[in-house]
């Protein structure tokens, strides 16, 4: 079964590069550390968004500028994404990335959810 006849059946989100959905409905993200075999977590999301965002800031910090064309989000990557970081920094720093774009994304759902009960007009019942 190849990955496209997969996708076309479900109605989970758009699939970002080194995202995964858990069963349960989280986010996660993760990514190797060049020239070896170590991965390096980069933590639980509630937005695959957010996982995605982890995910560019730490691909940015280990590979460079050479990165920059494979990158979720290549245009909105934060200040806090430098190369010169030990792996626990990348760690920190993909991490407070990830939870900023769950916030933005999750407070937008919510501002979107609550403008859609507030446009009322007395129009509507009319």
């Amino acid at each position: 079964m190849s990955a496209t006849s997969s996708d076309e059946g479900t109605s989970q989100e758009k699939k970002y590069k080194g995202v995964r959905c858990r069963r349960w409905g989280k986010w996660v993200s993760e990514i190797r550390v060049p020239g070896s075999q170590e991965r390096l977590w980069l933590g639980t999301y509630s937005t695959p968004e957010g996982a995605a965002m982890a995910h560019d800031v730490a691909s940015y910090s280990l590979r460079g500028a050479t990165s920059l064309r494979k990158l979720n989000f290549p245009s909105m990557l934060p200040p806090t994404a430098r190369t010169d970081l030990s792996p626990r920094s990348i760690q920190k720093a993909a991490s407070d990335a990830g939870m900023a774009m769950d916030a933005q994304f999750i407070t937008s759902r919510e501002a979107a959810l609550n403008n859609e009960t507030l446009n009322i007009s007395v129009d509507d019942y009319l």
